[in-house]
């Protein structure tokens, strides 16, 4: 496959920082065009179907949206190699996935018509961000753009044919599919309904949970209204989607007051910065997260002493306070199984759950094609273990009653493949121990005081015997919490 485009002299290339792509991706609007397009795409139902199945888009959004991110900034960067490279890893990832839906159709994430539509609401939602904050794009930005969407998906597909090549013919192609093809599909509900009302907090506000829960009560609500009031019309009509009065004033205010930010200097707003600090563990040596980490603690000194001064009724006993160390860092089976094991947030654990796991370590660690399969292969192994051992009534998943039936179970042989296979791709110099660099790609911190370290490094033994420690025990406050347990 290849995905080289020959371009004019006098043009802008298709990729890189001078594409029209690259002018949207730090701006304010493209976030509301990507809930809209996402929205877009979870409607047609063989994505929605793949997304229900096998996206952690509900527990783990600001991974999915980290990910994503850095996902398109390799699609659309100047590198061809890196391109090609990044296409075959999504080919790989979306081959893992396919099933059928709750009526019995099948679906596949490898199929090419529903792959064009994925490119196709995100060049509609670009468009349609431009027009409802008063900056409509003329016709050959609008032609030049759709040219740099096509070639994404020939870099994904091999060509992109099922795109319409002209322009004028895209609009009829999208409106075809809003009015004949798209459903009020389950994970579409998901997004509008759910998603915002329960949003977990990012790793950096993760210990702010009131003021979290506050701002998310009142901007949830308002982004789902302003999804909604955005969606097009005939879809809305046959999905049911209700709208609530104003919610067009509200959409139009919403992107008109994203767009001002056309008026602030070159540079300050940096989307992928502002994702990555976002998904920065509180204990990481980010100068950002300990900023974040010094105001949090002087926010809690500060609401300590207001309980000083006005104590409340029944607010004055602070409870039995924990009697061990172990128990104050234990996690309960209930919270463990709901944030780390229920990686798509189903209620239940089955493949889906760790082909996640193993996803995004492979992500993490920007895997070649052999080690992504070992690794995927070990996690395969281990949910058979699993299976065997946890689901006592054979329906092909384990409940969280049935885990917390045989927690011990977790920790077997093939979960220490698992953890050995893991070691081996973080350690990619092959020298027996992860130095620095290696560990924080994968942690996204730094080395920890309380770790076991030999002479600068981390040993495999050390290394696979925290990874079943976390796994196996539960311990919350380790290092391993931010791998598998952020949001």
């Amino acid at each position: 496959m290849t995905t080289e485009t020959t371009e004019p002299a006098d043009e802008a290339p298709l990729f890189g920082p001078e594409s029209q792509f690259s002018a949207f991706f730090d701006d304010p609007r493209w976030a509301l065009a990507m809930i809209r397009a996402t929205v877009l795409e979870a409607a047609h139902p063989q994505i929605g179907a793949a997304l229900v199945d096998n996206s952690t888009f509900v527990t783990h959004p600001w991974r999915r949206l980290r990910n994503t991110f850095l996902s398109m900034r390799r699609m659309f960067g100047t590198d061809p190699a890196v391109r090609e490279r990044e296409a075959a890893r999504l080919n790989r990832l979306h081959a893992r996935m396919s099933g059928s839906d709750s009526h019995g159709r099948a679906y596949d994430a490898t199929d090419r018509a529903a792959r064009a539509w994925v490119v196709a609401t995100l060049f509609e939602s670009a468009v349609t961000m431009c027009r409802l904050s008063g900056q409509p794009l003329d016709q050959d930005t609008m032609e030049r753009m759709y040219a740099e969407y096509r070639a994404f998906l020939a870099a994904l597909d091999g060509d992109a044919a099922e795109l319409p090549e002209e322009l004028a013919d895209f609009w009829r192609y999208f409106d075809r599919i809003v009015e004949n093809e798209l459903e009020n599909t389950e994970a579409a509900r998901v997004i509008l309904y759910r998603l915002f009302d329960h949003l977990p907090a990012p790793a950096l506000l993760d210990g702010m949970p009131t003021l979290w829960a506050a701002g998310r009560a009142v901007v949830g609500p308002l982004l789902g209204a302003i999804t909604v009031a955005s969606l097009p019309e005939p879809y809305r009509r046959r999905a049911g989607l209700p709208e609530m009065p104003g919610a067009p004033t509200l959409m139009q205010g919403a992107y008109l007051a994203a767009g001002l930010a056309r008026f602030l200097p070159e540079g300050w707003i940096d989307a992928e910065t502002i994702i990555e600090a976002l998904s920065l563990a509180p204990d990481s040596d980010d100068p950002r997260a300990r900023t974040v980490t010094a105001l949090r603690a002087r926010m809690r000194k500060a609401s300590a002493l207001l309980r000083l001064l006005t104590p409340l009724s029944g607010d004055t006993d602070p409870g039995p306070a924990p009697s061990t160390a172990t128990e104050e860092n234990r996690r309960s089976s209930e919270e463990f199984f709901r944030r780390v094991l229920d990686q798509t947030g189903d209620g239940h654990l089955d493949w889906p759950d760790l082909a996640a796991m193993a996803r995004e370590l492979a992500t993490r660690l920007d895997l070649d094609e052999p080690e992504e399969t070992q690794l995927y292969d070990a996690f395969a192994t281990w949910w058979r273990e699993l299976q065997a051992a946890l689901d006592t009534d054979g329906d092909g998943r384990v409940s969280a009653e049935e885990y917390a039936a045989a927690v011990p179970s977790l920790a077997g042989p093939a979960l220490i493949r698992v953890a050995e296979v893991l070691f081996d791709a973080t350690d990619k110099d092959r020298n027996g121990s992860i130095d620095a660099d290696e560990y924080r790609t994968l942690f996204r911190t730094a080395f920890h005081r309380d770790l076991t370290t030999t002479g600068g490094g981390y040993g495999r033994s050390a290394f696979v015997g925290d990874f079943l420690s976390f796994m196996a025990g539960r311990r919350t406050g380790t290092a391993y919490d931010p791998l598998l347990a952020d949001a």
